[in-house]
């Protein structure tokens, strides 16, 4: 490669929001409305920066429907490019790590634990109206909850589609900055409250919840049988346990990003993990598989603690 080609190559890098951008197009493609809400960069800017970086052909894009779609033209990006984004997105930068976990949330909120062949078909039969996150609410609305714990519930999010169908519902999280974005989330929700804990040492008495969550909390946990243990603990007699978690996969260098610390738990292991705190598991298997690569699959397990047995009473 020509000197050049080396300085046009650090010219167009040589700008925050561009290697934010790269950053996020490395592997998947993404519309200008995404990369607006994961960075928060202003939309004029975000479409001039993809402009810039398509003329110097690093990112390549396409049309569906009336939306263009961008993604990190890999076949043509210069090596030096390649290298540097190499060294950037493993350098543990806390922009860049910030963008992941927002793309991270953004997925999680679209797609809600919906399969794939559901989110898809709902898309090929839209209507106005017709979405996935209109379908979700109304099944909420069937719901009849009592007092629910989240247990690892991050920003909320899930917490905001359950809560008006709770008595009370309860979300902790260990990050302050994940409470502290719940709590603004919530905060039209007179049953709901937010604090920091861990899921290893619950601040709660025995018994204190019909439901518990635990929703992709298990790969992050230090030590994930304490976690189910403890979530076993605060279950009432009759409550039930909802987990979600990755399904056992081996691609660390995908999830690790993200700060998990287990590359997932097969249907089997998660099992296992149930029945050893006295829970009896109603369902346990891979509830959906992501479209994209590398086509990550989601365990769902249900569980129900036991309820209390009545003492005979003693003959006169």
């Amino acid at each position: 490669m020509s000197l050049t080609r080396y300085i046009d190559t650090l010219n167009v890098l040589g700008d925050e929001n561009r290697i934010r951008l790269c950053a996020l197009l490395r592997e998947r493609e993404l519309c200008v409305t995404d990369l607006v809400r994961v960075t928060g960069i202003a939309q004029p800017r975000v479409s001039t920066h993809l402009g810039r970086l398509r003329d110097a052909g690093f990112v390549r894009d396409r049309r569906k429907g009336a939306q263009s779609f961008y993604a990190l033209d890999n076949a043509r990006l210069p090596k030096t490019a390649q290298a540097f984004l190499d060294e950037a997105t493993s350098s543990g930068d806390p922009t860049l790590e910030g963008d992941q976990q927002r793309l991270h949330e953004l997925d999680a909120e679209r797609l809600g634990g919906l399969p794939d062949a559901l989110v898809d078909q709902i898309e090929r039969d839209y209507s106005p109206g017709r979405t996935w996150h209109s379908l979700a609410a109304g099944i909420a609305a069937l719901l009849d909850l009592g007092d629910v714990l989240d247990a690892g519930s991050g920003d909320g999010a899930a917490a905001s589609s359950l809560a008006p169908y709770c008595r009370t519902l309860t979300c902790v999280d260990t990050s302050e900055r994940m409470i502290d974005a719940a709590k603004e989330r919530l905060a039209n929700f007179p049953n709901v409250k937010a604090q920091v804990a861990d899921v290893h040492a619950l601040p709660f008495a025995n018994a204190s919840f019909d439901v518990v969550l635990l929703f992709h909390t298990l790969t992050y946990a230090e030590h994930p049988a304490r976690a189910v243990a403890e979530c076993a603990r605060v279950l009432r007699p009759g409550g039930r346990l909802v987990l979600l978690c990755l399904d056992q996969h081996k691609q660390p260098e995908v999830t690790s990003r993200y700060g998990e610390r287990h590359p997932g738990f097969s249907p089997r292991v998660v099992r296992g993990l149930i029945n050893r705190v006295g829970l009896v598991v109603e369902s346990c298997g891979v509830a959906c598989r992501e479209a994209k690569k590398p086509h990550l699959q989601v365990v769902l397990a249900i569980a129900d603690k036991p309820p209390r047995t009545k003492s005979p009473r003693s003959k006169a």
